[in-house]
């Protein structure tokens, strides 16, 4: 991903409801095996900044 588009996707992560949130994780899984080799490495930036926005609002519930 170049650097507009993992913006763009940190953005829209900000503001998307925890459903979205998971509508796209489970959407990214089951395209996985139809992504080329070179695209992995963007699957899993991309489950890896979910995975960050998830952790991040359940340390920001529990804190309230």
């Amino acid at each position: 991903m170049n650097k507009a588009t993992i913006k763009a996707f940190i953005l829209w992560l900000e503001n998307a409801t925890d459903e979205e949130i998971e509508a796209h994780r489970q959407l990214i899984l089951s395209k996985i095996k139809s992504v080329s080799r070179d695209g992995m490495a963007d699957v899993r930036l991309a489950l890896r900044l979910i995975d960050e926005e998830v952790l991040a609002r359940v340390e920001l519930r529990r804190a309230s």
